[in-house]
């Protein structure tokens, strides 16, 4: 597995800083323009968002001479450079870099749910989406095969959502923001609250949730008030995944910033994840890819010295009890011999590191 160089690594980090500090700016997007206008003899100022049909949304902002606005229109013209300057990294960190870019689709979705909150109101992205993002932050191309996706999977804790007091506008509105197309698809349930939306060409968003309670509330979605109108299915193990995630930038236009599961944690949660894919309809192409994904990451994580994150995380999930190893042990048994012998150099290794004992899921 090949490195990114240094040069590329240290890029992604100043892209990340600036992105993050642009997230702020939301009254005077980089996507519109300040346009001067004379009334009456005086200069006014207004800004010009562009609608989504060929035409533009106008605000009015206040006159030309007052000094905080003039402050304002100067700040707007950096920040539309700083938005240029940023697009020219991305470029150069796919192009050049080795790094991940995501489908332009998911891109924009992810980019519209950013926009609208969903981070600061700490949602997870997880999924393939969220794998492309550890090429950067693990600072090690990642090949292709194992990135392509046609849905984007969101998570938030349950008592998150409750307790944040705030929410997301109308996920439906953001997403056909994105594609008008965008509806939500009924529950299996038969609720009529909806937890995935779909548009005309099949791609998918699916909002999830934890499920630490009983196995009744698995088929049933969950009520979640910081989701825009969206509930969320409950899914057991759901809960190791999002545990102290990370902050990183998607690779998209002029960078995105979200957060995703820390990796070591993704990595075992995908060995779990792929003992539970049923046989039917797409479950052995998903299980193969669960699997391809973490040994990937097992040997990302090795490679960039990171064993004892591994380890610790690995602890953690087997700790849980026996349907926890028994997960592990099946999505691990599904690996290839020379995965197997990896996973298990990496997990030893980072033990000694933690000066922790470790059970091996298939032997000493």
């Amino acid at each position: 597995m090949k490195s990114i160089d240094l040069m590329y690594q240290t890029m992604l980090a100043e892209l990340g800083q600036r992105s993050l500090d642009a997230a702020w700016t939301a009254d005077f997007p980089p996507t519109g323009r300040f346009t001067p206008a004379n009334i009456k003899g005086r200069k006014y100022w207004y800004f010009d968002i562009p609608d989504g049909h060929g035409g533009t949304t106008r605000r009015y902002v206040g006159p030309a001479d007052d000094p905080d606005i003039a402050q304002r229109v100067a700040d707007h013209k950096r920040d539309k450079d700083d938005l240029r300057a940023r697009r020219r990294m991305v470029n150069s960190l796919t192009r050049e870099g080795g790094m991940i870019a995501p489908d332009s689709i998911s891109g924009d979705i992810v980019e519209a749910l950013a926009e609208g909150g969903l981070f600061r109101l700490r949602g997870v992205l997880i999924g393939t989406v969220a794998f492309q993002c550890y090429s950067g932050l693990l600072g090690v191309r990642l090949p292709m095969a194992a990135i392509l996706t046609g849905d984007a999977d969101i998570a938030q804790d349950y008592a998150i959502s409750h307790e944040v007091a705030d929410s997301l506008p109308p996920i439906v509105d953001l997403l056909q923001g994105v594609d008008p197309s965008f509806r939500p698809v009924p529950h299996r349930s038969g609720s009529a609250a909806s937890s995935a939306f779909q548009n005309a060409d099949g791609y998918r968003v699916e909002f999830l949730t934890s499920n630490r309670g009983s196995d009744d509330y698995i088929d049933q979605p969950a009520k979640m008030p910081a989701l825009g109108g969206a509930s969320a299915d409950p899914l057991r193990f759901l809960d190791f995944l999002i545990r102290e995630p990370v902050r990183t930038i998607l690779l998209h236009r002029s960078g995105v910033p979200v957060v995703v599961p820390d990796p070591s944690r993704y990595a075992i949660h995908k060995l779990i994840v792929a003992s539970r894919r049923h046989e039917d309809g797409q479950g052995p192409a998903k299980r193969e890819k669960d699997v391809r994904q973490a040994a990937l990451l097992f040997e990302a994580l090795q490679q960039t010295r990171r064993a004892s994150d591994l380890a610790l995380a690995y602890n953690e999930a087997w700790e849980r009890g026996p349907a926890w190893q028994e997960g592990i042990r099946a999505g691990a048994g599904m690996m290839s011999p020379e995965d197997i012998e990896r996973f298990s150099v990496v997990l030893v290794e980072g033990a000694k590191r933690n000066r922790e004992k470790i059970e091996l899921p298939f032997g000493e």
